[in-house]
């Protein structure tokens, strides 16, 4: 079974500064998966990407080819934050962070974690 994963801005963020080959990790954790992100995600990346040297960049284009961006109408959330967690739970999907609020409320309430660890690799912390 493919499992899908949001990735969340700083998720993002923290492969590429790692270097981390995410599809090889990704395949070692799970098999087969498929990327997912948001709007309001995409347009994180697109700003704090301005800000990066052009040798330095976020590989936006990268991450539209590996993923499917999806727009996920909540119930009046406005923080990137609780829009994921929403759409975690309520479509039982992992996600991708390194946001320690963020991974700790997706925990509590049963949700995949995958994190980047000792700075170039993704750890999977299963959800309770």
């Amino acid at each position: 079974m493919t499992q899908q994963i949001i990735i969340d801005a700083c998720g993002w963020v923290a492969i590429i500064d790692a270097g981390i080959n995410f599809e090889i990790e990704l395949e070692h954790l799970f098999g087969t998966f498929e990327l997912i992100t948001l709007p309001e995600v995409t347009g994180e990346l697109e700003k704090l990407n301005l800000n990066r040297a052009r040798k330095n960049t976020l590989l936006l284009e990268l991450l539209a080819n590996k993923s499917t961006e999806i727009t996920y109408l909540s119930n009046d959330l406005r923080h990137t934050d609780d829009i994921i967690y929403d759409l975690a739970v309520n479509q039982k999907l992992a996600v991708l962070t390194v946001d320690k609020n963020l991974k700790m409320r997706l925990f509590k309430s049963g949700i995949d974690v995958i994190e980047v660890v000792q700075s170039n690799h993704l750890n999977l912390i299963e959800g309770l």
